[in-house]
């Protein structure tokens, strides 16, 4: 079983290698995609930059899990290992802080700052219709200011034509001071009306403005040059939304409604007789309580339109791919697994061959030297030896006084002379045993 992991392990080395080259350099690819749109300056300048960083990362991670492939297999003592998984583990951290999170913005940057504006125009949205009702909310004051002109007319016609409130028909003190009434009232309902049309106009201007927005939004083309003319639309908004919160007539019927009660001065009674002259003094005091009546509950319907909550104004910072990834992670975490994933695979692949070591280990049992030699090596040594042993076993002779000492014969088929290289050549084989 062994020699089959063995040699599978062999066999798929360089394939290994070639995963581990195509990984880098496609986090190297989405790198340099993502790291150009946070660079600024000449295209060339730009270019240049993200090619090196690019580069350097895709240099990086390959030789990063190569060591860790090379080695973490092999490490068996536990403390050595445990500093290992250490160190693959600040090396991942490190790999996901400069390259993944641009790898994601490759992947997924252009629907990020989709999402951005489709999150910026909802906001617009809802400030354009908080403006708009703003604005119209004093419109539903016009049927109650209507009806109270129409009243005071009804009341100056009567008494002018058959004095139904001093008893005397004609053009006197009441009758004045009744037109007076219907004609401010008539007055601030034109007003009322009038802004009708311009808050009409400014409501249609925002909503194809919007629909610009929309259309922006979602259609195609460079998402850079989209996202300058959506900013572009924005400002076009913030200006008609606040034509709108301008528009609004309430504070118009609050100052009138005040005015009302506030400048009411009663007339002098003009009446020929003092019956009359009473009688026109007891209307004007009725007529100057329901002035006053009318003004406040025109002031309390205006307060409680000034008390609406006003539209917020809103500013649309535009965001880089990388920017707009991070701030919208959670919309893509399909993106971010695929862009993490695309830089840590390697670290199943270590995984698998630490497993298959530590099978090979525990099937061939405790690593001795010998387990690694050829059938050569073997041969060689064991002809080493055998030259040690008839080296030992050979009588040396002294030599007599004032002879050379004789070299000792060579027997026929013996061993060598012994000599430096022979002793440099038994080194490899200490320890042998047969």
């Amino acid at each position: 079983m062994s020699q089959v992991l063995r040699g599978g392990i062999a066999r798929l080395e360089v394939m290994t290698k070639f995963t581990l080259a195509t990984l880098a350099l496609a986090s190297g690819i989405y790198t340099y995609i993502g790291v150009r749109s946070l660079l600024e300056g000449s295209p060339i300048a730009v270019f240049l930059a993200a090619v090196v960083y690019s580069a350097a990362v895709s240099v990086g991670i390959f030789a990063f899990w190569t060591y860790l492939m090379r080695f973490l297999p092999h490490v068996r003592q536990p403390s050595a290992r445990r500093l290992m998984y250490i160190a693959m583990f600040i090396g991942c951290a490190m790999i996901i802080a400069m390259s993944a999170w641009l790898n994601a913005a490759a992947l997924a940057g252009s629907a990020a700052l989709e999402q951005h504006m489709a999150g910026a125009t909802d906001q617009y949205q809802q400030s354009l219709d908080t403006a708009h009702g703003n604005a119209l909310a004093a419109q539903g004051l016009l049927p109650d200011i209507q009806l109270a002109s129409q009243r005071f007319s009804l009341l100056s016609d009567q008494e002018r034509q058959s004095g139904a409130l001093t008893g005397t028909s004609g053009s006197g003190t009441v009758v004045q001071l009744t037109a007076q009434m219907s004609s401010q009232l008539n007055a601030l309902a034109g007003e009322i009306d009038a802004a009708r049309d311009r808050i009409k106009t400014l409501f249609e201007a925002g909503s194809k403005t919007l629909e610009k927005m929309r259309q922006l939004t979602s259609g195609t083309g460079p998402i850079e040059e989209r996202t300058n003319d959506f900013a572009a639309q924005t400002v076009t908004l913030t200006g008609i939304i606040a034509d709108l919160q301008q528009t609004s007539i309430a504070p118009a019927v609050k100052r009138t409604a005040d005015d009302l009660s506030k400048s009411f001065i009663a007339p002098a009674a003009d009446g020929r007789t003092a019956d009359l002259v009473d009688r026109q003094n007891q209307v004007v005091s009725k007529v100057e309580q329901a002035i006053k009546s009318q003004s406040k509950a025109l002031s309390n319907a205006a307060d409680e339109i000034l008390a609406r909550p006003p539209a917020k104004p809103i500013k649309f910072v535009p965001l880089s791919t990388a920017e707009a990834v991070i701030q919208y992670a959670t919309d893509f975490l399909p993106s971010w697994a695929g862009a993490i994933s695309l830089d840590l695979m390697p670290a199943v692949l270590i995984f698998i061959h630490s497993i298959v070591f530590e099978a090979i280990r525990r099937e061939e049992g405790e690593a001795r030297d010998e387990d690694g030699m050829t059938a050569g090596e073997i041969m060689r040594a064991l002809k080493i030896y055998n030259n040690m042993q008839m080296l030992e076993t050979q009588p040396v002779v002294p030599p007599a006084a004032g002879e050379k000492p004789a070299a000792a014969e060579k027997p026929a088929g013996g061993p060598p002379e012994a000599s430096p290289g022979n002793v440099a050549s038994i080194n490899p084989v200490v320890g042998f045993t047969r």
